[in-house]
């Protein structure tokens, strides 16, 4: 069995899966409270799944969303993750937010997952599919409104097609947002841009029998940007 872990965003998931196949999932609004809420929502989905402790000493894997995202909420979950992973002797696989995001639309072929990081500043990643070739174009990046629109249409070019564009793409202006319709790209509904702990839970187990898996200790967060800690200037 595996244990999945999502907190880099105000709503977050948990998953119990046996080789990358749900069993028992559980997603709620944590807000900002995710260290409170997390070990509880643990311990539900390992009863609901059978007895607690014998679902624990089953476990074999843990997968943990690495961001980018919420500071706290990334801290929350990989200290979780880390925590069990030694105290159980497992491996852990790190998963990224917009690749999350993106793998819910692996069979529309091209995925473009976008993240608000700032006011002025954006991330993402572009990925392509079908799920046997399932594979990222490049690595997360962040810029501008232009610096998004032109690493979409350089994704669209590559496709020959526009795809979809998931995460994040309530956040997008009304004028960027017309021109991409206009361009082709579909906005993937609300419904499918909430991650699912059960999502990473299969690209957890793909890594893991990929030989991915590593010890704890040298699990990375991915923030692409420097985390804004302390007092802040004012906007």
């Amino acid at each position: 069995m595996e244990l999945s872990i999502d907190t880099v965003g105000e709503q977050s998931s948990v998953s119990v899966s046996e080789r990358g196949l749900v069993l028992t999932e559980i997603s709620w609004h944590s807000g900002r409270r995710h260290t409170p809420s997390l070990t509880p929502m643990i311990d539900f989905v390992c009863r609901q799944t059978g007895n607690a402790e014998i679902v624990k000493r089953e476990l074999e894997a843990v997968f943990v969303d690495v961001g980018p995202g919420a500071y706290g909420g990334i801290r929350s979950g990989m200290a979780a993750a880390e925590g069990l992973a030694v105290a159980l002797d497992l491996q852990c696989v790190g998963v990224g937010r917009l690749e999350i995001e993106a793998y819910q639309h692996a069979s529309s072929g091209l995925a473009a997952a976008i993240h608000r990081a700032s006011r002025t500043a954006w991330a993402w990643q572009i990925f392509w599919g079908p799920l046997d070739r399932w594979r990222e174009l490049e690595q997360a990046k962040t810029g501008g409104d232009f610096e998004l629109q032109r690493a979409l249409a350089d994704a669209k070019r590559f496709a020959g097609r526009p795809g979809v564009i998931c995460g994040e793409p309530d956040r997008l202006d009304e004028e960027t947002s017309s021109a991409l319709v206009g361009e082709g790209w579909l906005v993937s509904p609300p419904s499918l841009n909430a991650r699912r702990a059960g999502v990473l839970a299969e690209l957890g187990w793909r890594r893991l029998q990929d030989g991915q898996g590593v010890p704890p200790a040298t699990l990375e967060p991915l923030y692409l940007r420097e985390p804004a800690i302390g007092p802040q200037p004012q906007q």
